[in-house]
């Protein structure tokens, strides 16, 4: 555990991590040698010799005022360190999962995650400040005192040494047999978190369908689980606790009982043996301490675990040797084939694509065709399996992904915004920017007509996530904070699909206004973003089934044309009165 906490903790505070251990040693030693300077003073006393006590008693005082410093030093190292590791820790799986792809951040990731940020480092910072001194403690302050006690009685010693693999043994087959279910508490936990999460996000589904049982079952079941795991995992550890304090008592036990035989042979003295037996005593408290830590110790080396795995998660790598930098803002897929998972079927499955400089493209197909996953490879979430995509000539692997991130902006179906104003919000495309280049931006975006009507004006905040926000709102201010960027390739996924004719209309006409200004590329299902575009692309099961534009591809009567059909006909839809019936007049 020690080596995982130096791995973990990082180079930036290994180094007073290990002056934290070095005095906490010391002060472990010295509460030992503090135990084993009794044998002196008691022999003295016991034997009459009121003399020769004083210097035994001079040196027990002398070492017990350097514990009482050396434990206050270790305390504040202790505290200090672990508040320097708790920010550092956040730092690290910040900085770290930023570069991950976006393939990690599955459902049972970021539940874990989540769990990391809320339970994980705080145990870890707990085990800096509160359980490495009584584990020290429990290991080294016994072992220095049956060091001290071969030079009092070697037969003593031996007999308390003896003792020291069985109760290890007992420990380990402890912590064992509750290992399991240690990780079944930690899925479970997982598992309920992201049910709360899911209960409170589909509050409108749930209620517009009726299903308001449904999903509240699903969260009670979650936390029913949650909760027998947490019964399981405390029945799991009574036994081992028992076992283990068990095998201390009897391992204390059978130092007594060596040592009264020994008195009995008249091979000790009465006055040494007492002196002795108290020692023995001594040595079994800190031992027994290990019983109550086991839980608070099991719990931080599973997260030190969990934080060592996420840390080990591998992110895209960066090129060793940068290439040119892109010569213009169009995009190239060379025969690109890409999986979620090795050995899963591909979801797009030798693509190949040119999208020139300042045109704009729009991908449709069914369902589960690729599409996302093609906007997002082109971006560099993932890496490809095989083939390569290009950016203005240069393969994106061979550009640092923060000169990469500089040429793309992208807006999503699924917003976030972030719990402040809507100027803010809308700056975090490019924070150096000007209150008049925010504005201009919001006002391509329509945005202004949402600030206008809005008491507080652009200093309104929108509530985490954006929630004071509507759906339309919310996405009309990510698209000003894309346009803010103002980056040369803008990649929207299903951007207006599910928002009312009038967003829709106000979002159409500023992708309108960019068209011939930046490489567009569109995932789109509304007519009126196909019909525009200079080139359309038909996926079908990860290929390419169709290219060109909205009239040869209808001229050609294939995917597409049906695509267009059936998307023309749901248009047209309408939902009419039955004519009435006359009803005959009774006779």
């Amino acid at each position: 555990m020690i080596r995982q906490l130096f791995h973990v903790a990082g180079p930036a505070l290994r180094r007073r991590l290990a002056v934290q251990l070095a005095v906490l040693l010391g002060y472990s030693v010295l509460q030992g040698v503090a135990f084993v300077l009794v044998v002196p003073v008691l022999r003295r006393l016991l034997a009459g010799d009121t003399d020769g006590v004083w210097p035994w008693a001079g040196a027990l005082a002398g070492v017990a005022l350097a514990t009482a410093v050396a434990y206050y030093a270790q305390q504040m190292l202790a505290f200090q360190v672990a508040l320097a590791a708790s920010h550092r820790l956040y730092h690290r799986i910040g900085d770290h999962v930023s570069a991950l792809p976006l393939g990690w951040f599955s459902g049972e990731q970021v539940g874990r995650l989540g769990q990391l940020a809320s339970r994980g480092v705080p145990q870890v910072r707990s085990l800096l400040a509160h359980l490495l001194q009584p584990l020290c403690t429990a290991v080294v302050t016994p072992l220095t005192v049956v060091v001290a006690m071969a030079f009092l009685d070697w037969r003593l010693a031996l007999a308390t040494a003896l003792g020291a693999p069985l109760m290890y043994l007992t420990y380990r087959w402890a912590v064992s047999t509750v290992a399991r279910a240690d990780e079944a508490v930690d899925t479970a936990a997982a598992e309920a978190n992201e049910r709360v999460v899911e209960f409170v996000r589909a509050q409108s589904v749930l209620r517009s369908t009726g299903s308001g049982e449904r999903g509240r079952a699903l969260l009670e079941s979650a936390l029913r689980e949650q909760d027998a795991a947490g019964r399981r995992q405390s029945a799991a550890m009574a036994p081992g606790r028992t076992a283990f304090i068990a095998v201390v008592h009897l391992a204390v036990a059978a130092v007594v009982v060596v040592g009264a035989v020994l008195g009995l042979g008249g091979t000790v003295g009465v006055a040494e043996l007492v002196a002795l037996l108290v020692l023995v005593v001594r040595f079994s408290e800190p031992v027994s301490g290990m019983a109550e830590l086991g839980g608070s110790l099991r719990s931080a080396r599973n997260a030190l675990a969990r934080i060592d795995a996420v840390l080990a998660a591998r992110p895209l790598p960066e090129p060793a040797r940068p290439g040119p930098p892109p010569a213009d803002a169009s995009l190239e897929l060379r025969d690109v084939r890409f999986a979620y998972e090795p050995g899963a079927r591909p979801v797009l499955d030798g693509v190949s694509l040119r999208l020139p400089d300042r045109t704009t493209t729009a991908v449709v197909g069914p369902s589960g065709s690729g599409k996302t996953t093609l906007i997002r490879v082109l971006a560099r979430f993932w890496d490809v399996d095989e083939g390569a995509v290009l950016l203005g000539g240069t393969d994106v692997r061979d550009i640092p992904a923060d000169a990469l991130m500089d040429h793309f902006s992208l807006v999503f179906q699924d917003v976030y915004l972030f719990d402040a104003s809507i100027r803010e919000n809308v700056r975090l495309g490019r924070p150096g920017a000007t209150d008049a280049e925010v504005e201009e931006a919001a006002r391509l975006a329509r945005v202004d007509e949402i600030v206008a009507r809005l008491p507080q004006g652009w200093d309104t905040p929108v509530g985490e996530g954006g929630t004071a926000l509507s759906g339309g709102e919310r996405q009309r201010v990510s698209l000003a904070r894309a346009l803010l960027k103002d980056a040369p390739v803008m990649l929207l996924d299903e951007a207006t699909s599910s928002l009312d004719p009038a967003n829709e209309a106000a979002i159409q006409q500023t992708l309108d206004a960019l068209s011939g200004r930046r490489t567009l590329v569109v995932v789109a299902h509304r007519l009126q973003t196909v019909v525009g575009a200079d080139r359309i692309v038909v996926l079908e099961e990860g290929r390419v089934a169709e290219t060109g534009t909205h009239a040869e591809l209808l001229a050609r009567g294939g995917r597409y044309a049906e695509f267009w059909r059936e998307r023309s006909r749901a248009q047209g839809w309408r939902l009419t009165p039955e004519p009435s019936v006359p009803v005959e007049a009774a006779p």
